[in-house]
């Protein structure tokens, strides 16, 4: 048989609700040499494909620099309501699967709890949290929450579609900066295999702020108090990689990453540079 980038060639019982596809590898295409049989790691290869005449072994894994956008065939313009699950949402912020939405709000305003109640609700068939910077103690809220709670369409734990990226106040700033990357980066791979995921970012701000840390590190020439020149670029080039879209590969599937992202403005001022650029 003739595979090619994007083609699901076997299956994998992640969770009782996920259900993990394993895909060809972008850039390879080629004749199946070998299927292997028995149990496997992650790592061990489990298929062999001949590709521009050499043998390329295919592992239950893929690996993809965080900060490179995942290709697709095609993406279409959201037009569906992504049910969240509240009700005043739904009615008075709508928001479309394959969307994008930003919660402003200073201290107390109730953003991280808007954020995990959505995480806890959507109607998707994955959700991606990512503390980016935030208090320890509401990463612990949440991981206890999580693992208590059930699903309501499918009665089973909240924490068989939930995926978890701690990187909280007191770790690296280098970290931090990434954190956000990682998570879009996981959506879009879970995205090629057919699934509507969610992506929650709490928060951006703290993100922009390990940016300019590393940026005066750096000696890089300071934007509007302190950010980077590239504050904007980098911000849109996270938000641009939600959407629905056409995954490569046979069979014909879709795919949508939704993001939700809460933004930090010290004293509630909407007119400071992340609010803005976001």
């Amino acid at each position: 048989d003739v595979v090619s980038e994007g083609d699901i060639i076997g299956t994998v019982p992640e969770t009782h609700l996920i259900e993990h596809r394993i895909m060809v590898p972008i850039g390879i295409k080629g004749v199946v040499k070998e299927i292997g049989k028995g149990d496997f790691t992650i790592e061990e290869p489990v298929v062999w494909v001949e590709h521009d005449g050499e043998v390329k072994e295919l592992t239950m894994m893929q690996k993809w620099p965080v900060r490179k956008p995942r290709p697709y065939k095609q993406r279409f313009a959201a037009s569906n309501l992504l049910v969240t699950g509240m009700r005043i949402m739904d009615y008075m912020f709508p928001l479309a699967l394959g969307g994008k939405a930003a919660m402003p709000g200073g201290f107390g305003t109730g953003k991280t709890v808007a954020l995990q109640q959505l995480a806890r609700w959507a109607q998707t068939q994955l959700n991606i949290y990512v503390g980016c910077g935030e208090r320890g103690n509401e990463m612990a809220d949440v991981l206890y929450s999580f693992r208590r709670l059930k699903d309501p369409a499918t009665g089973r734990l909240l924490q068989e579609k939930e995926v978890f990226i701690a990187n909280t106040s007191n770790m690296p700033v280098v970290a931090r900066e990434a954190s956000i990357f990682v998570g879009i980066t996981l959506a879009e791979y879970f995205r090629d295999m057919g699934y509507d995921i969610l992506l929650v970012a709490d928060s951006t701000s703290r993100r922009a702020e390990a940016m300019r840390e590393i940026g005066g590190r750096l000696e890089e020439m300071p934007g509007e108090e302190g950010f980077p020149a590239y504050l904007g670029s980098r911000l849109s080039s996270f938000y641009e990689r939600a959407g629905l879209v056409e995954c490569l590969g046979s069979p014909e599937r879709t795919g949508s990453v939704t993001v939700a992202g809460a933004v930090s403005p010290p004293g509630a001022d909407f007119s400071e540079p992340v609010t803005q650029n976001t």
